[in-house]
């Protein structure tokens, strides 16, 4: 009798903005990884997440949501995505279940048809979509691609998790472990820090102000006491937008701070003291040479 052989290997989730891909990604690991918001265009930057099994090794790739850009960031964005479909060992393109399948869909899975890799079609929110929802989708959704599965899932009730994550691994190749087994992903405490700072200002500000705004963490400095000091600054692109963001008598910027220390303090396991600060950066989405400095540049 011959052991079960071990398998790894990248999983790319990628689709349309809010299909659900972050959701499904913290799901599966068990823990908040990702940041997720209604929000579209919540995620910028590719994320990879390590899932272990006791026969593989899953590294789910959480990608930018596909869509028609508006600037250099939204290209960028869509870079980062596209790039992925043909760097990974299997493709989930994720739908929602509760929206109609449109030109939107279509472009993203004529993209990853393209992609050499095994693909399955995932449908989101299986939760909140009625049946007949469901059936439509599923004989819409499944002609965007030639996809070898098809699944149904609900990330937020932990519905058909496992079976998605027993799926990839099925797909996978045999191979080593990519990252030690008390590694949860591949970005660095100040990226995370700085996402779930961005995270409570897209879920605590209004209008046009989510999509103008990037954060970044300058520093986390240890105490001798064993408590941590951060500093992240906030930029937007208007002097209005830093208004709203720092509220009255800096109300607002007190309410991010405080929900996103709650996160803070678990990432890093202490006590945090956390400074923000809000910044201008007059039409940083348009510059390429400042969505470079602030990270959003797609890695090749």
């Amino acid at each position: 009798m011959t052991d079960t052989p071990f398998k790894s290997g990248f999983v790319a989730l990628v689709g349309r903005p809010n299909a659900g891909k972050s959701t499904l990604l913290n799901a599966a690991c068990g823990q908040r990884i990702a940041i997720t918001s209604p929000v579209a265009q919540t995620t910028r930057k590719r994320l990879r997440a390590v899932v272990n099994t006791p026969t593989s090794q899953i590294v789910i790739v959480d990608t930018p949501g596909l869509h028609k850009p508006k600037d250099a960031l939204g290209k960028e964005l869509n870079r980062a995505a596209l790039g992925e479909l043909s760097d990974v060992d299997v493709v989930a393109m994720l739908v929602d279940a509760t929206k109609p399948v449109g030109t939107g869909d279509e472009w993203v899975g004529a993209h990853v048809d393209k992609a050499h890799a095994p693909k399955i079609l995932v449908l989101t929110k299986a939760d909140i979509a009625k049946p007949d929802q469901m059936q439509a989708q599923l004989e819409a959704a499944s002609k965007l691609a030639h996809f070898d599965d098809v699944i149904v899932t609900s990330a937020t009730e932990g519905f058909n998790v496992d079976a998605f994550l027993a799926l990839v691994s099925e797909k996978l190749p045999e191979g080593p472990k990519w990252f030690p087994d008390d590694m949860d992903s591949d970005a660095t405490e100040e990226d995370l820090v700085a996402e779930f700072v961005r995270e409570k200002v897209l879920l605590n500000c209004r209008d046009e102000v989510p999509h103008s705004v990037a954060v970044v963490c300058n520093d986390i400095v240890w105490k001798k006491d064993g408590h941590a000091s951060v500093s992240a600054t906030i930029f937007v692109e208007r002097e209005g937008q830093k208004g709203i963001i720092v509220g009255k008598g800096g109300s607002m910027v007190k309410k991010i701070g405080v929900a996103a220390r709650a996160d803070i303090e678990r990432l890093l396991g202490a006590k945090v003291y956390l400074e923000l600060r809000v910044q201008v950066r007059p039409q940083w989405r348009r510059d390429q040479n400042e969505i470079r400095r602030l990270g959003y540049e797609a890695t090749e």
